[in-house]
């Protein structure tokens, strides 16, 4: 690796995501005993129509700026949605080393307005930072799980907090969907002093954290059924809305609203019932 260069994010994300394809998922026969899990790097590079040496050069970044054209082909064989996250990875990866000094958290800033109709929301609602922080709830998410509340941080609580992780029925689907959206969050700020500080924290304190991180998974903050148990209602089914607040670097509204069909509405309002008045 060139001494000037940045660090090899492409390469990184290539390997791990290789490693999850099965030949089956791809139409290759399977013969004889597989020493590496997933795909060969030569499969993977017949695949995508480039040499094998190539895209050894591509893992070990020897060879930092791959087409367009290459990249759309990887995330095809690679059974990614498009090649967008590998663009930037590739950007970010053909960077001189200078450009990638370890960088200061953003400071995230949560407008007042929005502040304000987090707490004037009738529904669960809470403003979630680039770094997966609530910076400002309203009372009924609050009721929903104490952990919803300002100062709070998701990855801690889903990964760190049995009463959080109990709260979701389908754990590990949900814990999964949040990596997989911090990790797009972030992007390519992969050193970043607070991502390097919660990821290292993560990955000492949760295996779980740890294999799902390695995995490389990549989505967008959005929208999701959530299915939850909670301690004083039961099944409280919910439909998650996450909206980019505008005019800030990454700060996302969370609303959930009742499920069609269901008892979601009146469980709500048992809780709302209940909740105390609280600030945003």
């Amino acid at each position: 690796m060139d001494g000037d260069r940045g660090a090899n994010l492409l390469g990184e994300h290539l390997r791990a995501r290789r490693e999850l394809v099965s030949p089956q998922q791809v139409g290759l026969p399977v013969t004889g005993t597989r020493r590496v899990p997933g795909l060969r790097r030569e499969e993977v590079a017949m695949l995508a129509g480039i040499s094998a040496e190539y895209y050894l050069r591509l893992e070990q970044g020897r060879d930092r700026h791959p087409s367009r054209q290459v990249l759309e082909s990887l995330a095809r064989v690679l059974g990614l949605a498009d090649a967008s996250h590998l663009l930037r990875l590739a950007e970010a990866t053909a960077a001189p080393a200078g450009r990638r000094r370890r960088s200061r958290p953003r400071r995230e800033v949560l407008p007042a307005s929005t502040a304000r109709l987090v707490a004037s929301l009738p529904l669960p609602a809470f403003a979630e930072g680039r770094y997966l922080d609530v910076l400002a709830a309203n009372s009924l998410a609050a009721a929903v799980s104490p952990r919803w509340v300002a100062g709070r941080n998701r990855l801690r609580d889903v990964f760190l907090d049995p009463a959080e992780q109990a709260l979701f029925i389908e754990a590990e689907r949900a814990a999964a969907a949040l990596v997989a959206g911090f990790r797009g969050s972030v992007g390519t700020d992969v050193d970043d002093e607070r991502v390097v500080s919660l990821v290292g924290e993560l990955s000492v304190a949760s295996p779980w954290f740890r294999g799902l991180w390695a995995r490389h998974d990549v989505a967008e903050r959005g929208g999701a059924p959530v299915t939850l148990d909670h301690p004083r209602v039961g099944q409280l089914e919910l439909e998650r809305e996450k909206l980019a607040v505008s005019g800030t670097d990454g700060i996302v509204l969370a609303v959930f609203q009742p499920r069609p069909g269901t008892d979601a509405a009146e469980k709500l309002a048992v809780l709302a019932a209940a909740a105390p008045v609280r600030g945003a």
